[in-house]
């Protein structure tokens, strides 16, 4: 059983920063390819393959941003700084097992099979 748990959300001012931290586990041996996602309509947030060659970013968050990932853990960061108001959501991780070796799906909620319960962010301006 394939577990993701995010940790990190909150509320921060418009202009701050905040960090957000995602861990899969439960495959033995196991390496993922994850994502960030929000809001109702899982709208693309950022994602990075298995082993982190490619990292793919939603336009509204490209430069402000920033996914990375622990290269010994199944562990993914999600950097985010210059916050918004609009940025206000809940945030899901997804993970899926080496991820999809298409850039669509990688970029899609549904290229991912295991998702967190999700994790609240607010930017008040």
């Amino acid at each position: 059983q394939v577990q993701v748990v995010e940790s990190g959300g909150g509320l921060v001012q418009e202009g701050g920063s905040l960090r957000l931290s995602c861990a899969a586990s439960g495959r033995p041996g196991g390496t993922y390819g994850m994502g960030w996602f929000r809001g109702e309509e899982r709208e693309l947030v950022a994602a990075i393959t298995w082993n982190a060659d490619m990292t793919y970013y939603g336009n509204t968050v490209k430069g402000r941003f920033t996914i990375s990932r622990d290269g010994a853990e199944n562990t993914i960061y999600l950097e985010m700084n210059s916050l918004k108001p609009e940025d206000t959501a809940v945030y899901y991780c997804a993970a899926s097992v080496y991820g999809s070796s298409l850039e669509s799906a990688r970029r899609s909620p549904g290229g991912y099979d295991y998702w967190g319960q999700g994790i609240l962010v607010t930017v008040s301006s």
